[in-house]
């Protein structure tokens, strides 16, 4: 038996899709994953196959392989792990859902057959609705993070026997949709502010000058001049992020795993470096 499910792999960060199709024969028992996969793709053959178990579902007695297409694109992740195992029990009757072809899978998959989050899902979802993709199922912790995508149905699901169930028509999950009014409405809070600097005439001008203009800044002076103090109060008067900008620095945020409240970065991004010339002389 075979079958094709779509998921998705990141190169920096824009994502493409890739087809894994998955084809039951006859033969002795044996996984085996094609397609240039890394390292925990290829551990995923295990997680895959306790998941199918302890999910209630018998894993089939076949010679299993699983091609990830195109088979020229290395694939990095452990966010395959879903789309293997539903391409397995779409190959073996368990799932009787014919057309999923419009459908992205995304997910971890840990032993029990809970659905763990992924990083970097935000910008597979974004890379997915650019190439006309309208559904994407994805881990139940990275919907807050994945629903800023406001023409994209999300479908978030906590375990393989939800996605089954729910491609199966036995569970009805409904597409997470956020509301995003609050990004205009809400407004940071700083425990620094600028209005902190006294005097200063020139260096308040020169932070002016760089948070207007998105530019880099040095400060030097000598030791208790304020240059820190100064520093540290320059992101309260940044330019509020736009919904674009706000978008683009998110997913630079999950891809690097640093999205921790799955949600959209309001904040500018800023950076402080100290650094300390010794002079000898």
């Amino acid at each position: 038996m075979y079958s094709k499910i779509n998921t998705c792999v990141l190169q920096g960060l824009n994502g493409s899709i890739v087809e894994v199709e998955a084809d039951l024969s006859r033969g002795l028992p044996v996984f085996n994953i094609v397609g240039l996969p890394d390292t925990s793709i290829k551990e995923s053959k295990e997680r895959v196959r306790a998941a199918i178990k302890n999910s209630g579902y018998e894993f089939p007695l076949s010679r299993i392989t699983i091609n990830l297409a195109p088979a020229n694109l290395k694939k990095e992740g452990s966010q395959i792990d879903l789309a293997i195992a539903i391409g397995i029990l779409k190959s073996s009757g368990v799932i009787i859902e014919k057309n999923m072809d419009n459908t992205i899978f995304i997910g971890e998959l840990s032993l029990e057959g809970k659905i763990n989050p992924v990083q970097g899902a935000l910008p597979m979802v974004i890379s997915m609705r650019e190439l006309n993709v309208s559904r994407c199922i994805v881990p139940y912790d990275n919907k807050e993070e994945c629903s800023v995508i406001e023409d994209m149905e999300i479908i978030p699901v906590r375990s393989l026997n939800n996605a089954v169930d729910f491609l199966n028509n036995d569970l009805y999950i409904d597409p997470y949709i956020r509301e995003l009014n609050e990004f205009n409405t809400e407004n940071s809070e700083y425990l620094l502010d600028f209005a902190d600097i006294k005097g200063q005439i020139g260096l308040k001008r020169a932070l002016e000058v760089a948070a207007a203009g998105s530019h880099n800044l040095i400060i030097i002076g000598p030791p208790g001049a304020g240059k820190t103090m100064a520093a540290r109060r320059l992101p309260t008067i940044l330019p509020k992020l736009s919904f674009e900008e706000a978008i683009e620095v998110t997913k630079i945020y999950s891809v690097s795993g640093l999205l921790q409240s799955n949600s959209l970065i309001k904040e500018r991004p800023f950076r402080l470096l100290i650094t300390l010339l010794l002079l000898y002389l």
